[in-house]
């Protein structure tokens, strides 16, 4: 079996601007396994999926043991490096998101996402200075592991529209150049897929930048083009999955059919894959 650190030091390798991970997301061990049987390099699991599947909404409002199981099983089933979306880092102070990296690393993980937005409501994000010493506890417990974590750190200016226009821009890359130097490998700035941003973006942070994309976004290969270095699909797997849970019990219910479901992964494949 490949071990923890060499995972580590391929799924950080694969981070290159111009010819970017490409991540579909996962959120229960049989869509990670459908994942790396697709031939995946490497994956993640969303948070959202995650919490959905538990049962629970998205934002910062699972139970953090039920993460850890879930890590713990998905990395235990693939054999490509697994990186795990902790939210905010499922602690209070900095020495909460400690603990939870250190226990997500004992877990199997190679890498986690940790974003600035937060449920107070005062303001969306928090203050820069507190994220920063959130990432900075975060990466002295990877440290302390011995597993080189790949600390990707979530700005979410963007994707919640945080500021003006004119200002934007300027308030990720203050936030992304603090939690570089707080020691993030990764900038995540989802939201923004616009090829000029994303290329600005990408000169400016010195760091690979990891962008979202899902329909109506440029291609792959544009947004490699513009300096992306990692491409998540998110939540929206998930989304999509469940919507086919929707579509199919109201087809089933007004006219009766069943088209819906044609294009499921068939029993025996998926069934195999579990085995």
């Amino acid at each position: 079996m490949t071990s923890q650190q060499d995972l580590a030091q391929l799924f950080r390798s694969l981070h290159t601007p111009g010819s970017p991970l490409l991540l579909a997301n996962a959120w229960d061990l049989a869509s990670a396994r459908l994942v790396a049987d697709a031939g995946a390099r490497a994956l993640a699991t969303t948070s959202a999926g995650v919490a959905w599947g538990l049962g629970t909404a998205d934002g910062n409002q699972v139970d953090v043991d039920q993460v850890v199981a879930l890590v713990t099983r998905i990395a235990a089933a693939v054999d490509v490096p697994v990186s795990a979306d902790i939210e905010s880092g499922f602690g209070a102070d900095p020495a909460g998101v400690a603990g939870t990296v250190t226990r997500i690393v004992a877990a199997g993980a190679v890498g986690v996402n940790i974003e600035d937005a937060h449920s107070e409501p005062v303001s969306p994000l928090r203050p820069t200075a507190e994220q920063a010493a959130r990432i900075a506890a975060a990466r002295a417990a990877a440290d302390a592991s011995g597993v080189p974590l790949f600390v990707n750190a979530r700005v979410d200016t963007y994707l919640l529209g945080v500021g003006d226009p004119a200002t934007r821009l300027r308030e990720t890359l203050t936030r992304a150049r603090a939690y570089v130097d707080a020691g993030a490998d990764g900038v995540f700035v989802p939201g923004v897929t616009e090829l000029a941003v994303v290329a600005e973006l990408a000169e400016a942070i010195d760091a690979p930048l990891n962008v979202l994309a899902g329909p109506g976004a440029p291609s792959a290969a544009e947004l490699a083009k513009a300096g992306a270095a990692r491409i998540s699909l998110g939540s929206s797997m998930a989304s999509a999955a469940y919507g086919v849970v929707q579509r199919a019990t109201r087809e089933l219910l007004t006219s009766g059919t069943y088209e819906a479901i044609a294009d499921g992964v068939g029993y025996g494949e998926l069934n195999a894959l579990m085995q």
